[in-house]
């Protein structure tokens, strides 16, 4: 049997022939590829002549080409689009890459080589970039264990192994969770949602095959019901449905997942000689130290929460003044905020929600990326791995820079949330390559002939991915290992979050914000009150998230808890919750944080990029124009084509001349005092 995972590809910018690969072909075609990478590195460690850093280090970029395009395709379909066939194939892929990047690192001969190169590293006249991939190279095998010998080394093989296997379990049990569950609406409880809710619900109806319009789990469903449904009892039982994912008992209940996790990070951090997880993973990141990442928390927290117990108190009277006795609840927030937010802002989601095209969306973040960059975006008619998705070529100065794959709607096989990949980096060494990158959301698909409406949040996390996408497109490096996005994870969001900004710029909106039916422009007056409210309702955001990030924290500070729920609890209680605010990610669903080492310990990382998005975005104020041409080519010339060839402290402040505070970030979420 031809199995095209392990062909050339020769279609279009080489991109993955889709159509042909079927799920069988990926057991064998990995078996191959982990075998042939396995050899190229052995070749690497058995030279008998002297290292230097395009015989090793050079060496190693340019090796495992095979595997990187198996597990590319592999990885994009069991994100996006799986099938019980590609979860049981995640669940047996994940010890083997586990123990196959063991091998590598367990490998004496080639850590040997690559310490050598690092005791020489002033004598090689190397460039900044091969120095800082030399350092990044060396650092890397240092931190999975290649120093370890005897039984702690057979001890951290073990640990990586479990963990991997407990990260693909823990998103599978989510999926699930996620998939199964919908709630059925009667006619009535359906006729009192805004038009766009009842289209998404019989849209997901549909795909349930459950004969009428339904409420699932997808949070672009889920989050307008609990804004617009005026039945509190369905309000009640589709939140606690959302709120006890991965926690529901049985086979799927990731509370036991999670403990045993902090208990090996506990282990493998220990090993390596760090006091902690947290300290271990802080260490190559701007921060630094859990503290400091805390202290940034904590200095948001507070105004956060101050704003947050003013806001519940005023939607607490709306409830009461419903008739309604008793507290306010999570699944009562946002009904009596978005009813505040039509009182106080004239606005009106359902009012506004025409005005967001998902198409004219897309268009708005292709334009800004036109007018501050320069790139240019043209359709590509290419077999891609769903029907759903859409591609384009993306050229500058009419040269090829990348491909673009927008993959838009919620489904049943995509698990939740929003990111953005590459299948393949930017780099031009050992060989050019161009960038094949792809955002994936889960945007409520219409019913049939109809368009695709966004509300706000949405449209700012399709400009939040797409500043990702641009990080990769820009990206202008030797090494592949340095390129896009392979920076510090608390840098990682500065572009992301920055990009989003250029969705409230007036001129943006007033272009591309047209009526789903008429056509027309968003009227001025629409147009003044959604950048009117544009922090509205941040008390409840902000905390939602920092709560998450401040637990996060505490997880992996000191002892791994016994019981991450009861350690949950009590970092809740300390920083006093408010009780009417659910957590933004618990723990059973805490996927940036259980799904792999990604974000663990690391989520306050949005907050830390945001100070720096936040002053970032100010350059641009300060020069008098959103697309100012000098700032943008500023911002590409550092952050945006440097990928990780230099220190994030280095690349901020060759843009900035100098390191933010958070006073900007107050400033933009409406919370300074």
């Amino acid at each position: 049997m031809t199995n095209p995972l392990l062909q050339d590809w020769t279609t279009p910018f080489q991109i993955a022939p889709f159509a042909e690969i079927e799920d069988e072909h990926f057991a064998p075609a990995l078996d191959a590829a982990l075998s042939a990478h396995l050899a190229e590195i052995e070749v690497i460690a058995s030279r008998v002549d002297a290292p230097t850093f395009d015989n090793t280090i050079e060496a190693l970029e340019g090796a495992g080409a095979a595997l990187d395009k198996v597990l590319s395709v592999f990885f994009s379909l069991a994100g996006a689009d799986s099938t019980p066939k590609r979860q049981e194939l995640q669940r047996d892929f994940s010890p083997l890459l586990s123990a196959h990047s063991s091998a590598i690192y367990a490998n004496i001969a080639l850590f040997q080589r690559i310490e050598t190169l690092w005791d020489a590293r002033d004598t090689l006249d190397l460039n900044d970039e091969q120095a800082r991939v030399l350092m990044l190279t060396r650092r890397s095998f240092i931190r999975a264990g290649s120093a370890l010998t005897g039984a702690e080394a057979d001890e951290m093989k073990e640990v990586k192994s479990r963990l991997a296997v407990l990260g693909t379990q823990f998103v599978q049990n989510l999926l699930k969770d996620e998939s199964v569950w919908f709630m059925p609406l009667s006619d009535e409880a359906l006729t009192e949602l805004p038009d766009f809710v009842q289209d998404a619900a019989r849209a997901a109806g549909e795909e349930k095959n459950a004969g009428g319009a339904v409420v699932t789990l997808s949070r672009s469903l889920i989050v307008p019901f609990l804004q617009f449904s005026p039945r509190r009892d369905l309000r009640e039982k589709a939140y606690n449905a959302w709120a006890a994912r991965g926690a529901n008992g049985g086979e799927t209940d990731n509370r036991g997942i999670a403990g045993e996790t902090l208990k090996l990070r506990e282990t493998r951090a220990k090993l390596l000689g760090y006091p902690d997880f947290a300290h271990y993973k802080l260490e190559t990141e701007m921060a630094g130290t859990p503290d400091a990442a805390r202290d940034l928390l904590m200095q948001v927290w507070q105004p956060a929460k101050q704003h947050a117990q003013k806001d519940a108190a005023i939607l607490e009277e709306m409830l009461h003044a419903d008739g309604i006795k008793g507290l306010l609840e999570p699944w009562d927030w946002r009904y009596y905020s978005e009813q505040r937010r039509k009182a106080e802002h004239d606005l009106d989601e359902a009012e506004l929600k025409p005005y967001l095209q998902l198409d004219r969306m897309i268009e708005a973040s292709f334009s800004c990326a036109t007018r501050l960059f320069g790139l240019e975006f043209a359709p590509l008619d290419l077999p891609l791995y769903h029907n759903d998705c859409r591609a384009w070529e993306v050229m500058r100065d009419g040269t090829h820079v990348a491909v673009f794959i927008g993959d838009y709607f919620a489904r049943g096989s995509k698990r939740s949330g929003a990111w953005c990949s590459a299948m393949r980096g930017q780099a031009k060494k050992p060989a050019k390559q161009t960038p094949i990158v792809i955002n994936v959301c889960n945007f409520a698909k219409p019913s049939s002939g109809k368009p695709a409406l966004l509300s706000y949040d949405d449209a700012r996390t399709l400009f939040h991915e797409f500043g990702h996408a641009l990080h990769q497109m820009l990206s202008d490096v030797d090494y592949e290992s340095v390129s896009g996005t392979c920076v510090a994870r608390d840098f990682v969001e500065l572009p992301s979050q920055l990009y989003e900004h250029w969705l409230e710029v007036p001129e943006v909106l007033a272009e591309f914000a047209t009526h789903a039916q008429t056509g027309e422009p968003m009227p001025q007056a629409l147009l003044d009150k959604v950048l009117g409210a544009a922090t509205y309702d941040m008390g409840f955001s902000t905390v939602e998230y920092v709560a998450s990030a401040l637990v996060d924290l505490a997880f992996h500070e000191g002892n791994a808890p016994d019981d991450p729920m009861q350690k949950q609890a009590e970092v809740l209680a300390k920083i006093g919750m408010p009780r009417a605010i659910g957590m933004r990610h618990a723990t059973p669903q805490f996927a940036h944080v259980f799904a792999g080492d990604g974000y663990s310990s690391g989520y306050y990382s949005y907050m830390w990029s945001e100070v720096m998005d936040a002053d970032a975005f100010e350059a641009f104020e300060e020069a008098g124009d959103p697309f100012d041409s000098a700032t943008a080519k500023r911002l590409a010339d550092t952050v945006l084509s440097s990928g990780g060839s230099k220190d994030a402290t280095e690349l901020y402040l060759a843009f900035r001349g100098r390191m933010p505070g958070v006073e900007a970030l107050l400033k933009g979420r409406g919370l300074a005092a």
